[in-house]
């Protein structure tokens, strides 16, 4: 986004987010927040903070996920600078780390808003002070719409879009909202599936039409753009994925010519996940001029903390060099608790500390006398990681044992207080989660 533009677009945070995100530090630690140290009970978080414990001689136990400083601030700096360059409002995906701070973080680095998946997502965000929400999702939940219904109200200020996808979503939507006396419409974007197979949305564009039409008939309901993700296209392949965000923005151009956002103030036209941004970027700066502005919406999320495996192959800064280059910002501190064999090895993390849907994590550092290139993981238990080490692999029970993370969207949610720490160990601070 261009800096004026993402200036006119930042009343990003409602005056209480400070105060709640303040809140987080009076939180007390005790039993709860896993991989703490245990003498540390009773402090508040803040206090723990401000102690500046070193992760590996502080008293924290393993396993213990660590998150970089550096590698976060390098991380959203770079994200702020590409989004700038191409001219693209962003709206990260929060349900990566649901975690406000980090949120925060991202609207003050012009993030036009956090896009979110579910309502109770929803409910964390507005809980502290997000002003701007666009939910990746059709919402037809009716309890879930009378509260929207109510925090629309509440507060002229706040910014919700959503997806449709269906005539019945669209009625659906209607009648809850109808039924809860709603005073403000809902903005709403028409999702167009990314093909056969693919996850939601209208698969084609008449579908798209269809759902356009009932969205018209629908007082309670304002179309103010498309969107999808081109994550889901089946076969990725870049051009299978253009050809797919050329659809979506000829979509809009349609809508548009029909006269389908009369009653907006933009068109937002919406794409990006984590691996084929660039491609969104390209695409979305073919978009012609339409009669209203156009609010270009990237939604990457896994770049937070990016990771060792899947995003770390697919990242579009593989694809284009020049714009920079992600860094991995969690690991995953375990210890090893059984050397049963010279080829075996056993650490104390498994399924319930570590992602491991896409990729199992990667042995990245020993903190002893092993050479972390001649040990692999490969598999998990509950909770222990199995390791195989090569001949003179020098593992020792009780060393410390880094590991790399791929798929940060189920890191996260693994670990509801997590240590920031900087590149010698030292915690400055602490990131709380709310899954």
């Amino acid at each position: 986004m261009a800096a004026e533009a993402r200036t006119a677009r930042t009343p990003l945070a409602a005056p209480s987010a400070p105060a709640a995100l303040a809140a987080l530090a009076d939180e007390r630690i005790d039993h709860r927040f896993k991989g703490l140290p245990p003498d540390a009970d009773g402090l508040t978080v803040g206090e723990l903070a401000a102690q500046r414990r070193n992760l590996f001689t502080g008293g924290f136990t393993t396993p213990v996920l660590a998150l970089s400083a550096e590698g976060l601030e390098h991380n959203l700096a770079l994200m702020e600078t590409y989004a700038t360059r191409h001219g693209l409002a962003f709206a990260p995906h929060g349900k990566t780390s649901m975690a406000p701070q980090l949120f925060a973080r991202q609207l003050d680095r012009g993030a036009w808003g956090i896009t979110l998946a579910v309502p109770h997502q929803v409910r964390v965000a507005r809980a502290f002070g997000v002003g701007r929400i666009f939910l990746a999702n059709e919402l037809v939940d009716a309890a879930a719409l009378r509260w929207l219904s109510t925090e629309l109200d509440r507060d002229p200020d706040f910014r919700f879009i959503c997806y449709v996808d269906s005539v019945r979503g669209v009625e659906l939507m209607d009648a809850a909202l109808r039924d809860a006396g709603a005073g403000r419409p809902v903005d709403v974007v028409v999702e167009l599936g990314a093909g056969p197979g693919a996850r939601t949305g209208a698969r084609t564009e008449s579908d798209c039409t269809a759902v356009a039409d009932a969205v018209a008939d629908a007082a309670t309901l304002r179309l103010v753009g498309v969107a999808g993700y081109e994550g889901e296209v089946p076969g990725a392949t870049s051009e299978r994925v253009r050809e797919w965000l050329r659809r979506l923005v000829g979509l809009a151009v349609a809508f548009d010519g029909e006269g389908r956002f009369a009653g907006a103030d933009e068109v937002v036209v919406s794409a990006g996940g984590s691996a084929w941004f660039d491609a969104v970027a390209e695409v979305f700066e073919e978009t012609p001029e339409l009669s209203l502005p156009v609010l270009k919406l990237l939604r990457s999320g896994a770049y937070v903390s990016h990771d060792e495996g899947h995003y770390l192959r697919l990242t579009p800064f593989n694809r284009v060099p020049e714009e920079g280059a992600l860094h991995p910002a969690f690991r995953l501190w375990t210890q090893v608790v059984s050397r049963p064999s010279p080829d075996q090895a056993f650490v104390n993390a498994g399924k319930r500390d570590a992602a491991y849907d896409l990729d199992l994590p990667a042995v990245r550092e020993v903190r002893g006398e092993a050479d972390p290139t001649a040990i692999e993981l490969t598999a998990l238990s509950d909770q222990h990681g199995w390791l195989r080490t090569e001949p003179g692999a020098d593992l020792a029970v009780g060393d410390w044992v880094g590991l790399g993370l791929s798929h940060p969207c189920t890191t996260f949610d693994k670990w509801n207080l997590i240590p920031l720490t900087e590149q010698d160990g030292t915690v400055t601070d602490y990131i709380r989660t709310f899954f």
